[in-house]
């Protein structure tokens, strides 16, 4: 392993993660630069939310890097500061729900320590990648580094506006595009009427921020199908292990009629669904890569929008908020398909035609979208993915989820052919992994990616990127 430079583009949590277990298990003569264009790492697009209104998902207990330090950044945060400038974190049953930040700098922390005590010179360079050149990765600020291993750890791209509204509204003053951007709703004024395109996450965090400006506008959310997020488990459950070794129909429909047998089977035992969909979770990954290719289509198509309402829950703080509004009629959630789009001076008028009922019009002053990041054109929304793709090194998955990856994680190219210096970490794979988007299967993912390249069994030939 002596004088190899592995370069990891990205520095969200899945690049900063990898990092830290390559410092952690590399020897001296390891060199790990983090190419990631913010100040700090651990700053993605999941955990560097500086609202004080976005809290992470699920329980500050079940946030590790490892399976082995499960516990740390729950004790870490009820020993800090934060913890009792922050009461409306602890939930009624005992546990916490912390600002995302402060994961973010719990994981940055972990960064540092190693940065201070490993072998290995690890560093973040503050740059953006944007081609690789012979071996060498340039960077936006004229910098090249040869690269004996590249790992593209860049999964999140930005929100793409939905066509209708694109030709009707881009550039409009009322339009929000990306409720990400920092302070993007500070400016509304709290008497001002909402729509939201969308009801998942990004629905949730837009409203628990425009709670947190005590707005007072009516806001109404719409999706094709109208599914809000569930509220993650309050209480102490024992686990609930499903039996995988039984007879199962390797098909989504088969897994859709198991999984709510295993349902009822629990509500029989008074015991709550989450149990169930946290166990299928753990084992989304081996679930998913037995499901054909048809298959797995089939379930994009057809089930993942009560998969993703399921299985990606919410703070139960958020959840209660939303509850709030609802009963309050300030906040209404409609499933409804958008049919058009326009603009009357500063207002803007929507024609929805919901599932169920007669047309619907609303003439709102806000438009703010929150459909999540297109993935589908990750390929084209960074100037190094566009070029790899370009050159034929990288390729879409057949699911147009990511990049597409053989099973140890490395990037396959136009000819079908594994490049067996150039990975890819995080969710950007989960076109051949399935369940990785959540916190847990992506830390096991960089582990996994960390432990093949410390191994080192892919760099005899020395021949680099």
């Amino acid at each position: 392993m002596a004088d190899r430079h592995i370069v990891i583009v990205g520095g969200g949590f899945s690049g900063t993660a990898l990092a830290i277990h390559l410092a952690r298990g590399g020897r001296a003569g390891l060199k790990v630069t983090v190419i990631e264009p913010r100040e700090g790492v651990a700053q993605g697009v999941a955990y560097g939310s500086r609202d004080p209104a976005h809290r992470i998902n699920v329980p500050a207990d079940r946030m590790q890097l490892t399976a082995a330090e499960q516990g740390d950044f729950d004790r870490w945060f009820r020993a800090s500061a934060a913890y009792a400038e922050d009461p409306a974190a602890r939930w009624q049953d005992g546990r916490v729900y912390p600002q995302r930040g402060q994961f973010a700098a719990w994981i940055a922390g972990l960064f540092a320590e190693v940065q201070r005590e490993s072998a290995v010179d690890l560093r973040h360079l503050r740059d953006r990648a944007v081609a690789l050149e012979n071996g060498e990765v340039v960077t936006a600020g004229g910098e090249r580094l040869r690269a004996d291993e590249l790992v593209l750890a860049i999964s999140h791209p930005p929100p793409a506006l939905p066509r209708a509204i694109a030709l009707a509204l881009e550039g409009h003053p009322r339009l929000i595009a990306d409720p990400w951007r920092h302070n993007a709703l500070a400016d509304i004024a709290p008497d001002e009427s909402i729509a939201i395109i969308g009801s998942g996450l990004t629905m949730a965090d837009t409203v628990a921020t425009l709670h947190r400006h005590g707005h007072r506008g009516s806001i109404v959310a719409f999706s094709r199908r109208g599914l809000l997020p569930r509220s993650n488990l309050s209480g102490s459950f024992e686990p609930r292990a499903l039996d995988y070794a039984s007879p199962q129909p390797d098909t989504a429909l088969g897994w859709l009629r198991r999984i709510r047998r295993e349902v009822n089977a629990a509500a029989e035992e008074r015991l709550p669904w989450q149990l169930v969909l946290d166990d299928v979770r753990v084992n989304g990954q081996a679930i998913w890569q037995r499901l054909s290719l048809s298959e797995q289509r089939r379930f994009l198509r057809h089930l993942r929008p009560w998969w993703d309402v399921h299985r990606y829950r919410i703070a139960p703080q958020v959840n209660a908020v939303l509850e709030q509004w609802q009963t309050s009629g300030q906040l209404a959630v409609l499933a409804a398909r958008l049919k058009t789009v326009t603009a009357e001076g500063r207002a803007i008028r929507l024609a929805l035609q919901p599932r169920r009922g007669a047309p619907r019009t609303l003439k709102v002053d806000r438009l703010i979208v929150t459909t999540g990041p297109a993935h589908g054109g990750l390929l084209q929304s960074d100037a190094l993915l566009h070029q790899l793709a370009l050159d034929g090194v990288i390729q879409p998955d057949e699911l147009a989820l990511g990049i597409k990856v053989n099973g140890r994680s490395q990037a396959v190219n136009r000819f079908g052919a594994p490049n067996l210096h150039l990975w890819v970490a995080g969710p950007a794979a989960r076109g051949r992994f399935g369940e990785l988007m959540g916190l847990p299967q992506v830390a096991e993912h960089a582990e996994s990616v960390a432990n093949q390249l410390l191994a080192g069994s892919n760099a005899a030939d020395g021949s680099g990127c």
